[in-house]
């Protein structure tokens, strides 16, 4: 399995962008699709994706596993600090709806190109319903329909972009690369 390191901060500030984008708030599933779709979208195009989070298929779609785990712990005291809950709210008043905590966010682990596929993701998605959200990424050739959560290895994502071998290869030694790298600088 191709596996990224998973960068809080950069995904934190990918999140408050989209919301920024859709009006500062969003039912939490349709801001966990959205950046699902982001991230699917640069791993097609340049190999990478913008979180590094693992992608689990559930029975409302695929998701990014670490930010729906994020996202359901809440705000606890434990957690001061937590780069995710600096820029974005705990599920607020209805229970699935999260806020971006400033109306300005901090963009500065993001590139240029990052900022496009978000902002493309949120022109395209941002409006949707999130039920119509959730039955589009049932359409994606990745998704399994399955009660519990079962990982999505992005080679299925890649393959069916119709990615090469090599192409698969070389994007999975780079990954492998970056990960060793992220734990000798831990």
């Amino acid at each position: 399995m191709i596996r990224f390191p998973f960068n809080e901060k950069k995904t934190a500030q990918a999140a408050a962008y989209l919301l920024t984008m859709c009006g500062g708030q969003l039912p939490y599933i349709s801001l966990v699709k959205m950046l699902y779709l982001a991230d699917r979208h640069t791993l097609i195009e340049i190999g990478q994706p913008i979180t590094g989070d693992r992608y689990v298929s559930m029975k409302n779609g695929p998701v990014l596993s670490r930010v729906l785990d994020i996202i359901h712990m809440g705000e606890e005291p434990s957690r001061d600090g937590h780069e995710w809950l600096e820029r974005i709210s705990a599920p607020t008043g209805d229970g699935y709806t999260v806020r971006a905590r400033t109306e300005a966010p901090d963009d500065s682990e993001l590139s240029d190109y990052e900022i496009g596929v978000l902002q493309n993701v949120a022109e395209t998605y941002g409006k949707m319903d999130r039920w119509d959200l959730v039955r589009f990424t049932h359409t994606l050739p990745e998704w399994m329909n399955n009660r519990s959560a079962i990982a999505i290895d992005p080679e299925l994502i890649l393959r069916a972009a119709g990615k090469s071998d090599e192409d698969i290869e070389r994007i999975a030694s780079e990954a492998q690369m970056l990960m060793f790298m992220r734990q000798l600088a831990s």
